[in-house]
């Protein structure tokens, strides 16, 4: 089989129970992402397998509650909606097919403002907001592949936030179509977003200090 071909499974409906039992040289789609059922967590990154890190720390599950709940709370009675991981996220280039898709995150935290864009998978197309949480090992993926897919795909503010260093940079997306990077925020600050006007993130509540 050619690698940069897509893998097409024999046999559609049967369950891929080991990440062993992939050949990661290959091309996927998330139809093939559908059959799998191992308990490693895996991303989908241009049709190739992607291991995520291993189960968050628990400073990393605090973070992510801290934000995720700031900005449920904001939302009540809004049209926009915030999911956190895991939650798929599938970015189709032109076709909404499952084999056609090539490419499925799971953000740690994505706000959603288009409904049409949620369904019983997850959400297809771009969140207007993402929110990654760096985890020791994972912050070229996040910063590099990511990045560059995020900005491709047209999610409007794409946040990086770095326990160790209690910081959050924000990318928002310009008339272009190009991210420009905020200022690095950290403790005694507040961030805002032009997606959720009135919406405020104390650094200080984020990181417990």
């Amino acid at each position: 089989m050619n690698k940069s071909e897509t893998y097409i499974n024999p046999n559609p409906t049967a369950k891929v129970l080991a990440l062993e039992d992939i050949d990661l040289s290959l091309t996927y789609s998330y139809a093939n992402y559908l059959t799998w059922f191992f308990d490693d967590r895996v991303e989908l990154i241009k049709g190739k397998v992607s291991k995520m890190s291993p189960a968050p720390s628990t400073l990393h599950q605090e973070i992510s509650a801290n934000i995720f709940s700031g900005i449920y709370n904001h939302l009540n009675g809004k049209s926009c909606k915030v999911f956190y991981a895991p939650f798929d996220v599938r970015f189709p280039k032109e076709s909404k097919a499952d084999k056609d898709i090539h490419t499925v995150l799971q953000p740690d935290i994505c706000v959603i403002c288009d409904p049409k864009k949620i369904d019983a998978k997850g959400c297809i197309g771009a969140p207007d907001i993402v929110i990654e949480i760096l985890s020791p090992g994972n912050n070229k993926m996040e910063l590099l592949h990511k990045y560059d897919i995020y900005e491709e795909f047209g999610v409007k503010e794409y946040w990086v936030v770095s326990p160790g260093d209690k910081t959050l940079l924000k990318y928002t997306l310009d008339i272009e179509g190009r991210y420009q990077p905020s200022k690095l925020f950290t403790l005694s600050e507040k961030v805002y977003s032009e997606v959720l006007p009135g919406f405020e993130l104390d650094l200080d509540a984020v990181f417990g200090d």
